[in-house]
């Protein structure tokens, strides 16, 4: 019975996280006053990485530190994952645009969000051809990894468990994202 209990419950466990010990101390979420959006961040990161840098996917690991907290470089360059349930954009209901916060590359709708119950931000469908699959064999399981297809990113991962149309759910990191709320007309 133990035996059956234990196969049931750890895929669930396993769904959308790495290890916790995987996280770097160090890189523990920032507390909330810290992380907190000053309201011209996203146009300064946008001017910044949008005018100066073009390949995203060569940068090295020091230009990647200058541009990242240690936490945000955790998950996006060594394929962290953030605590369920302590994302700032876990339970953000504004409507917008999700981007990466490596490169400012536009991944997911806010139309497409919805709340899987797993802790971690969850969206059914991708914008465009922003998001990459990468094979997942790690901690003795075969997932799917996805990454910002412009700075490789790792963002989270995927699983075919989400809501019609598509039946995805991209549950992603929220310390891998941006967001713009739309303005108002």
């Amino acid at each position: 019975m133990k035996l059956i209990y234990f196969t049931l419950l750890l895929p669930l466990v396993f769904s959308c996280s790495q290890s916790i010990s995987q996280v770097n101390p160090e890189s523990e979420q920032e507390p909330a006053e810290k992380m907190s959006v000053i309201p011209d961040e996203i146009e300064l990161h946008k001017a910044i990485f949008q005018d100066s840098i073009k390949d995203y996917s060569n940068l090295s690991e020091q230009e990647w530190k200058k541009i990242l907290t240690a936490a945000e470089f955790n998950i996006l360059r060594e394929k962290g994952t953030e605590r369920a349930f302590t994302g700032k954009y876990n339970t953000n209901k504004k409507s917008g645009m999700y981007h990466c916060k490596g490169c400012n590359t536009a991944l997911f709708d806010s139309d497409t969000k919805f709340d899987s119950g797993t802790g971690w931000p969850s969206f059914y469908e991708i914008v465009g051809e922003n998001v990459e699959n990468v094979a997942d064999n790690s901690y003795g399981m075969q997932r799917v990894e996805v990454v910002c297809a412009t700075c490789k990113g790792h963002l989270g991962h995927v699983f075919e468990d989400g809501p019609k149309p598509t039946g995805l759910r991209y549950c992603i990191n929220s310390l891998s994202l941006t967001f713009e709320a739309t303005k108002k007309k």
